[in-house]
């Protein structure tokens, strides 16, 4: 009877690393162009128009309206009678109601950038931690492709240094 001859720890890890990889590409390709879309978000780019009706709490003062509608940079421009008037919207004191105009992404991109934005409260942070873990443990495991002190080995080490050096100078500025 043949013996089996016992697997290393290179052996395991180079296989969960692979196994692992595949299952991440949809993850990475999803999150790097939700990505890429979130870093132009202070633009138009790929929004469109939407307009908003709400109805909220009557005679807020000027100072909770912006809150009220969730509005960032909300300036109040003129107030006529009982209606206020605001960038792309009017707001009525007396019934409450309030229509706005607003920039939006198509609502499958915003379901992509938002996974970037997941509070602690929502059940997909989980998925956002394991993705975190995967990446982190395909890091980690990298350097269990190559043998200690081959040149393969030795110049991974030198790029993950460089890699940690980038990082770095990135935080600085």
């Amino acid at each position: 009877m043949e013996q089996k001859a016992k697997k290393s720890l290179h052996h395991y890890a180079r296989t969960l690393h692979r196994n692992f990889g595949f299952f991440i590409v949809g993850l990475v390709i999803v999150y790097s162009l939700s990505g890429i879309v979130l870093i132009y978000r202070d633009t138009n780019f790929l929004k469109q128009e939407a307009l908003i009706e709400k109805k909220i709490s009557p005679n807020l003062a000027e100072a909770e309206l912006g809150n009220a509608l969730q509005l960032r940079n909300f300036k109040i421009e003129r107030t006529e009678g009982d209606i206020i008037y605001f960038q792309n919207g009017t707001y009525n004191k007396v019934t409450g109601e309030a229509a706005y105009s607003t920039k939006e992404l198509p609502p499958l991109i915003k379901k992509l950038t938002d996974l970037h934005k997941t509070p602690s409260k929502n059940m997909k942070h989980w998925s956002t931690i394991v993705f975190g873990l995967l990446l982190l443990f395909m890091a980690i495991s990298s350097f269990w492709m190559f043998k200690p002190g081959t040149n393969f080995f030795r110049r991974g080490i030198y790029m993950a240094g460089a890699g940690i050096v980038a990082a770095i100078i990135l935080l600085m500025f």
